[in-house]
């Protein structure tokens, strides 16, 4: 396992490109052993864009290395994502994340979620939502995610995304 410093900050406009190349990069390399490749050439180009409104959200974060490069992103907000709901005041929904697939298992992911959880908990959510693909449940279960049942993301009309929907309850650190 590579070592390296590692740094968590909100996202600004300037990561806007760097967040969207990591997506378009990772999430088809990470995805393809769990879905349909018929699949994923129509999802990726709808699921691997960053999506401005969430970048500039104030709690979207960007992990960096030590050289400044951009290898983990993700955040949460109040608001469900679109098409599953409204928006509660005590509940954080997960949003887009990924970690460099060149980069697994350095513990990217894991201090981005460290850091979600701190500042929603600081927000005063106790309830976090999560539209997990298959691919990320293991990672997410060991964040304390419990699996709630699979579910279907409507990217859309005729594409139709397996996920799995998971929950966990804040535990102050």
């Amino acid at each position: 396992m590579r070592r390296s410093i590692l740094t968590v900050r909100t996202a600004l406009a300037a990561d806007f490109s760097g967040v969207d190349a990591l997506l378009a990069r990772s999430y088809p390399a990470i995805l393809k052993a769990d879905y349909l490749p018929s699949l994923l050439v129509t999802a990726i180009p709808l699921i691997s864009k960053a999506q401005p409104r969430l970048v500039m959200s104030g709690t979207y974060f960007v992990v960096e290395d030590k050289d400044g490069a951009i290898v983990g992103a993700g955040g949460w907000t109040r608001a469900a994502p679109p098409g599953a709901g409204g928006e509660r005041f005590d509940v954080a929904h997960i949003r887009h994340v990924v970690s460099d697939h060149r980069r697994l298992r350095e513990g990217i992911g894991r201090r981005l979620m460290g850091h979600i959880f701190r500042t929603a908990g600081a927000a005063g959510i106790e309830q976090f939502e999560c539209f997990s693909t298959l691919t990320a449940v293991p990672f997410y279960a060991d964040c304390g995610f419990s699996v709630i049942g699979p579910m279907t993301v409507g990217l859309r009309a005729g594409i139709d995304f397996p996920a799995v929907h998971m929950r966990r309850f804040h535990k102050p650190d």
